[in-house]
């Protein structure tokens, strides 16, 4: 492929719940500009907050959601509810960690089925108190779905709940998380949450709060850079892919001895940028 790939830093809400309230004009107001002076490109919010569309059309951001969802019936008006907005990637947490596989299996191809009818870009996360809380269970409905279909699902692989389970070190992070059968997957993917992590943490601090790469976090870039390196590798969908500098504020992500977690949501962002263009040149 001879046209240069594209690269989106997509900002969750989370990472600026500390910053301002996304549910008020003004606290969106102030997600945006942070976003846009930070020079990132993509914003993950509520739908229903107020004025989404006109402050995403001011501050020249795009848009792509994330929802959850246990039946089917959910779907289209979720996807819609979106796609009305803007029709970056959308994130599917789906289903509870009990769901067994053939439902799992079920519920997916029917997530699919109805993100093709409108031209929408859903992936299923990988994630806990999902379906897809383990890498067996992930495996076991990637292979369901290419049996049924043909076709395996789009999958948004949040690589550091599989990093926790398996207790993984850094030395084996790549070996581990990658095999022949995801990475096809993956480079499938137009959409990727990459929250830094080691085996016991979903989430490291990015810096030392003194403007340096913490120990934990350069331990874990050589495994942002190599999926990188797969993504560009493969098919390139749309030759764009939205990364998500996933760090948060709450459920017990960020430990309270973290630095800012806007500002090291930044630090990421930025070093994916810097790696991407490492990679693409």
């Amino acid at each position: 492929m001879s046209t240069t790939p594209s690269l989106k830093i997509h900002i969750s809400y989370w990472s600026l719940l500390q910053e301002g309230d996304p549910m008020t004009e003004q606290g969106l107001r102030t997600h945006m500009s942070l976003i846009k002076e930070a020079g990132f490109q993509a914003y993950c919010g509520r739908v229903d907050a107020p004025k989404l569309k006109e402050l995403l059309n001011e501050y020249g951001l795009r848009f792509g959601g994330a929802f959850d969802a246990g039946s089917v019936e959910q779907f289209a008006p979720k996807i819609a509810a979106f796609m009305a907005i803007d029709n970056g990637p959308i994130n599917c947490q789906l289903a509870d960690h009990d769901t067994p596989t053939d439902e799992a299996v079920a519920l997916t191809i029917a997530l699919m089925a109805e993100a093709k009818k409108q031209n929408a870009e859903v992936h299923l996360e990988v994630h806990r108190d999902t379906c897809t809380e383990t890498p067996e269970k992930t495996a076991a409905i990637v292979a369901g779905c290419i049996k049924a279909t043909g076709e395996a699902p789009r999958v948004n692989y949040d690589f550091s709940h599989p990093a926790v389970v398996k207790h993984l070190v850094p030395s084996n992070y790549i070996e581990r998380l990658f095999d022949e059968t995801n990475i096809p997957v993956f480079q499938q993917s137009t959409l990727w949450h990459m929250r830094p992590f080691n085996g016991h943490h979903c989430m490291i601090p990015i810096t030392d709060g003194k403007g340096n790469f913490s120990p934990e976090y350069e331990d874990c870039r050589p495994f942002i850079r190599q999926a990188l390196k797969y993504w560009l590798a493969g098919p390139r969908p749309n030759n764009e892919l939205w990364v998500v500098p996933e760090q948060g504020t709450t459920v017990g992500y960020n430990l309270s001895c973290f630095p800012n977690v806007w500002q090291d949501t930044v630090a990421l962002g930025k070093d994916i940028q810097q790696m991407w263009s490492e990679l693409v040149a």
